[in-house]
């Protein structure tokens, strides 16, 4: 591949990482390229080629069996967004709560192996001499390791690095790591933004995959995801939750609220979306039951931008149901595909910007102006981000309500009116409404508008409990997962039971409850 992002990448990376982890960078002029030190800070590839590895491991953009692993066959599912039409393992897996701990694993391996360490080595490189990349590092780190600590809790981040010997590397509770998250976050806010005002060159250009080099970008986008968190602790740490969350609404640059190029997505150009090859190459991958709900229910019109109807007929979309009796792949393989995806990936869009600031609202957060008004710039937005014009009669529907779900494959999957797990919500906003209608209304736009990134879908619906989702039908927990309460976490990674055992064993002690998926997060109040 002739794309710099690939070719120099990974030549520079394998001589970077190497002598990341020997500590012994004099030895990087004997290489087969020969470049020293000195010439990589020259032009800034000592600490830029690992940024934009960091960035294209986010979800791992070139490998689709480890990504499959690292997110689709636990958050894209759990959130409701996808299903496989795959049995794998028996119909035992993911789907259905038969948890696997060697692909559970990947989250934890892809985002330590392949981000942490890129990030270390870039501040490394960077600390008191390349501060904005220092402060960029900062930023691409909490973004992946937030991630990470929403789907097992407990995470090595402020004592990454370090040894302890037998006692092992210690761990972060999640609150911890949520406040350190916010520090950093805070001190690459401060140190981008004193470029900006100063004037100084921005000097990232090369090597972002996202902005193209853009520091007010980046600003913008921290001050979203530093919201994003506050959101997210609102209920178990309010007063932290507000001084973060006003903190982030009262900067001067704003949010990522502007126009659909705002949005967090990483280029992987040439590379094919890993999502097109687990849909389309392998047919492992199909639109979920949750999704044929509430979108055909909304007669929403991006529905034909997430998905491609089936061969039953016009129009028509079929979701498969999660944790199902599957037999064969070719039973539910004809169900509704993804469409294909360009080669960026999404992690945040302007249109949860504003959803952030609805529910901020709620809350009577200083500078997130009102729950009405942010609504409906968030569906104005995602429409606007798929060029669909008819925002104002969607948004004035007080009619149409989230559909029964019927599987034409087996009557015992189906979810008939009146069922619990249907929502009754509307689309129109009803000003008289009590808070948690409000809510249920604001998260159930805003997971629309996230699609297909199910990681943050995901972790909404623990925190919330919306969009309501439809629970599986077979668990294969042995017990330790509620089918009501759905699945709230992985369990912690076997590499760190086999290599860093007594440290695991008092980040468990963290927890509410056993290592298990069944027990909540921190910020999991349901």
């Amino acid at each position: 591949m002739k794309n710099w992002k690939i070719t120099t990448l990974f030549a520079l990376l394998a001589v970077l990482l190497a002598s990341a982890c020997t500590k012994k960078f004099a030895e990087i002029n004997k290489n087969p390229y020969d470049f020293d030190e000195d010439e990589l800070k020259a032009d800034f590839r000592l600490m830029g080629e690992p940024l934009s590895q960091a960035q294209l491991n986010l979800l791992i953009y070139n490998d689709p069996p480890t990504a499959q692993l690292q997110q689709n066959l636990n958050a894209d599912v759990f959130s409701g967004y996808m299903m496989a039409p795959t049995p794998f393992e028996g119909n035992v897996n993911n789907t259905n709560y038969g948890l696997l701990y060697y692909w559970n694993n990947n989250p934890w391996v892809v985002t330590y192996d392949r981000v942490m360490k890129t990030c270390d080595f870039a501040q490394m490189k960077s600390k008191d001499t390349f501060t904005d990349f220092y402060a960029w590092a900062q930023i691409i780190k909490v973004e992946a390791m937030h991630r990470l600590s929403d789907i097992y809790g407990p995470i090595i981040y402020t004592h990454y690095g370090e040894t302890n010997g037998e006692m092992g590397i210690e761990y972060d509770s999640q609150q911890q790591a949520y406040y350190a998250f916010f520090k950093d976050l805070a001190q690459g806010i401060d140190t981008l933004t004193a470029y900006i005002k100063r004037g100084a060159p921005q000097r990232i250009q090369a090597f972002d995959l996202v902005y193209k080099g853009d520091y007010t970008q980046w600003v913008k986008f921290a001050n979203t995801l530093r919201l994003r968190l506050a959101i997210r602790i609102s209920g178990v740490d309010p007063k932290k939750a507000k001084e973060e969350g006003e903190a982030a609404l009262s900067h001067p640059l704003g949010l990522l609220q502007s126009a659909p190029e705002d949005n967090f997505s990483v280029n992987i150009s040439p590379v094919t979306h890993p999502l097109n090859i687990m849909c389309y190459t392998w047919a492992d991958l199909r639109m979920s039951a949750p999704m044929e709900s509430i979108l055909t229910g909304y007669k929403d019109p991006r529905l034909s931008h997430y998905f491609v109807p089936t061969d039953d007929g016009v129009n028509v979309y079929h979701g498969i149901r999660n944790g199902i009796k599957i037999s064969a792949k070719e039973e539910y393989s004809g169900f509704s595909p993804l469409v294909r995806f360009e080669s960026k990936i999404q992690f945040m869009t302007t249109a949860e910007a504003y959803f952030l600031k609805a529910e901020a609202a709620l809350y009577g957060w200083k500078g997130a102006g009102t729950a009405a008004a942010n609504y409906a710039a968030g569906i104005t937005a995602s429409f606007k981000q798929y060029n669909i014009s008819n925002v104002n009669d969607y948004m004035n529907n007080n009619v149409d309500k989230p559909k029964p779900y019927i599987d034409p494959q087996n009557a015992d999957n189906n979810v008939p009116a009146g069922d619990k797990h249907l929502s009754t919500i509307t689309i129109k906003w009803n000003e008289g409404d009590n808070v948690q209608t409000k809510l249920e209304r604001i998260i159930t736009q805003k997971w629309i508008a996230m699609f297909p990134e199910g990681q943050e879908a995901w972790s909404e619906f623990r925190r919330t409990g919306y969009p309501k989702l439809f629970p599986v039908v077979i668990n294969n927990s042995n017990g330790t997962i509620s089918s009501e309460k759905f699945i709230r976490r992985l369990p912690m990674p076997q590499r760190e039971l086999n290599t860093n055992p007594q440290a695991v064993a008092r980040a468990v002690l963290t927890l509410k409850g056993l290592d298990n998926g069944g027990t909540p997060l921190w910020w999991d109040l349901r």
